[in-house]
């Protein structure tokens, strides 16, 4: 007698089968995808300290007060969609206590809009979309997916160069483990400015003063698997100096220290452990789940289907 498997053994081996077949798919296929620098980002990072800064109303450099950096980053959804790209609108302004808040960006000390277009996979610049300014390295508002034990090119926007990040190991902000990097900035000539000679000590008039400008320290911390800066500390400092002369006769601004407040450390913390889960599910727990569960369907749904094809020793009729 010839039997078939059943209608369940054979449904119970395509579900492992599929889940089989699903497992290398979201590891190899959906967890790429997914890795993709998001378009439709709109965040306000904040950072405070001490620090000195160019009084124009004093006409001179004040001392010890508190600064605050504000940069609001938003996403151009209808031109990354056109062109592929991430293309972020970036805002910096830089504030003592007296100009904020600062209804206009333009009351503030210093303010920079900037439009930065990067590879959504690789998070290298591209030129193009009216970029502004043009910038180069491997990182700047983020790092690169799944960060490396190594150092960095970092774009530093006021020197207009990169900067080289050292890698210092792990470092936990708010409870969460990062990578540490950091690096300074050596005084660099980065323009000129017309004022008044008497500012730099010429007796011209008018002189085209020398802008320099050093960092005494930069600390980021990046999550490791989706790049994001977690915590960052600056330390700038921005002077005037004579043309030709190798001292400082300006301060514009001067700070040893202006880093995230503790609830953008908080926010960036919450947005990192929310993207770094989601890439991990779909790149390690679902594929391995999914796996393993297809494997043990599939055997299961095997066994019945050959169990089902047996054929059955016919019994011998009883006599009475």
């Amino acid at each position: 007698m010839r039997r078939t498997a059943s209608p369940f053994s054979l449904i119970v081996l395509g579900v492992g089968v599929f889940l089989l077949v699903l497992a290398p798919m979201l590891a190899w296929y959906v967890e790429p995808r997914a890795k993709r620098t998001p378009v439709d980002i709109d965040t306000t990072t904040v950072f405070e300290g001490k620090g000195a800064y160019f009084d124009t109303g004093k006409v001179e450099t004040v001392k010890n007060q508190k600064l605050t950096i504000t940069r609001q980053v938003r996403g151009d959804v209808a031109d990354s969609e056109k062109s592929g790209r991430a293309i972020w609108d970036v805002s910096t302004s830089v504030d003592p206590d007296k100009s904020l808040p600062a209804e206009d960006p333009h009351d503030s000390l210093q303010w920079t809009l900037e439009r930065w277009v990067t590879d959504r996979k690789t998070n290298a610049p591209v030129h193009c979309c009216q970029e502004e300014p043009y910038f180069e390295g491997e990182a700047y508002l983020k790092f690169p997916f799944d960060v490396e034990k190594r150092s960095y090119t970092w774009w530093d926007n006021t020197l207009g160069a990169t900067v080289p990040l050292k890698y210092r190991g792990t470092k936990k902000v708010q409870g969460y483990e990062g990578l540490h990097f950091t690096g300074t900035v050596e005084p660099a000539k980065t323009g000129t400015r017309q004022v008044p000679g008497t500012l730099v000590g010429s007796k011209a008039g008018q002189v085209l003063a020398e802008e320099w400008y050093a960092n005494h320290g930069i600390d980021l911390v990046a999550d490791q698997r989706t790049g994001r800066i977690i915590y960052a500390q600056i330390g700038p400092r921005k002077t005037l100096r004579k043309p030709g002369s190798e001292k400082d006769a300006v301060v514009l601004l001067d700070s040893k220290k202006i880093a995230f407040t503790d609830k953008t450390q908080k926010q960036q913390v919450s947005l990192a452990d929310d993207d770094s889960s989601r890439l991990e599910l779909v790149g390690e727990t679902l594929p391995v789940g999914t796996g393993a569960a297809g494997l043990a369907i599939a055997a299961v749904g095997g066994v019945l289907v050959v169990r089902g094809r047996e054929p059955r020793t016919p019994q011998e009729p009883t006599t009475m």
